[in-house]
């Protein structure tokens, strides 16, 4: 069920950006705008919906890591798969200090796994295994998808917005900024931030939570990793640029200060109540906590 209703979504993003590309087209060109616009239409559809996952991977600047490199991380990032039944996803590491992590990837088969240099120096081995569960969680639950292509269009809206200021007032003076650009560029931040909020609920990350913790059979490695990456995201807050304001939601702790337009992007629930709910999970001896 929650898949499929991840698939009803991710087909009405696309359907937006369509209706988007096609509205702006046919404004500026008329009917020989409209045809460009199908064809830009087809082809952003097919690059949102192809290379989204490499959207937040550039803006975390990850790199693809060998086993050679961090063989602790290929180990327990194989033996949950396997546990799962699962592919063995593509492993990126950031060069990032603040702790975070993060999956993306349109399905299973082509899903890949990224934490930052500084999660890996705070997190024990249980700890990291984790987060590595939740993470995981994310790709079997569907989430990666509707994710992914929700990053992909708010960051075509935000491109958009920025290109807009390029476009000439049309009258005498014309490095005047143009007034409609002005109102355009007002409009589309905050509609690429509500889009996000609209297609990704917050309850998701509960959800990955507690099937991360199945995964893991150890809930309170998770809910004393997420103390911990919280007190990073807190203290070492990553700078609100276009790119990571619009791939934020999907690390496993918001990497902005929470405040001003990052505020508008959040889609992570309180931490504290993430924690509570782990460690609920832990005490009800329910099949999630460890043996």
């Amino acid at each position: 069920m929650h898949s499929h209703q991840n698939g009803l979504k991710t087909a009405a993003l696309l359907g937006l950006l369509t209706a988007m590309i096609l509205g702006v087209g046919y404004w500026f060109g008329g009917s020989g705008g409209l045809i460009v616009a199908v064809v830009l239409s087809l082809a952003m559809n097919a690059a949102t919906y192809f290379w989204s996952d490499k959207l937040a991977l550039r803006a975390m600047r990850a790199r693809p890591v060998s086993e050679a490199e961090f063989p602790a991380l290929y180990q327990m990032v194989r033996e949950l798969a396997a546990g799962a039944r699962q592919p063995m996803p593509r492993l990126y590491v950031s060069p990032t200090a603040q702790p975070n992590a993060f999956a993306t990837g349109r399905n299973p088969a082509n899903a890949a796994v990224c934490v930052t240099q500084g999660i890996t120096q705070i997190l024990d081995y249980r700890e990291l295994r984790g987060v590595i569960g939740h993470e995981l969680s994310h790709v079997y639950n569907r989430d990666i998808l509707i994710s992914s292509v929700a990053a992909g269009l708010a960051g075509i809206i935000t491109m958009l917005a920025n290109l807009a200021w390029f476009l000439p007032l049309g009258g005498d003076d014309e490095d005047a900024p143009n007034p409609a650009v002005l109102l355009m560029m007002l409009i589309l931040g905050p509609l690429a931030a509500t889009i996000i909020q609209l297609a990704i609920s917050r309850n998701r990350e509960y959800q990955a939570d507690a099937s991360g913790a199945g995964l893991t059979r150890d809930p309170l490695a998770l809910a004393s990793a997420l103390r911990k990456i919280h007190a990073g995201t807190q203290r070492m807050p990553l700078p609100a640029d276009s790119q990571l304001t619009s791939t934020a939601h999907l690390m496993i702790d918001n990497p902005l200060r929470g405040a001003g337009i990052a505020a508008l992007f959040s889609t992570h629930p309180p931490m504290q109540e993430r924690v509570r709910r782990l460690e609920q999970l832990a005490t009800s001896g329910g099949p999630a906590a460890r043996p």
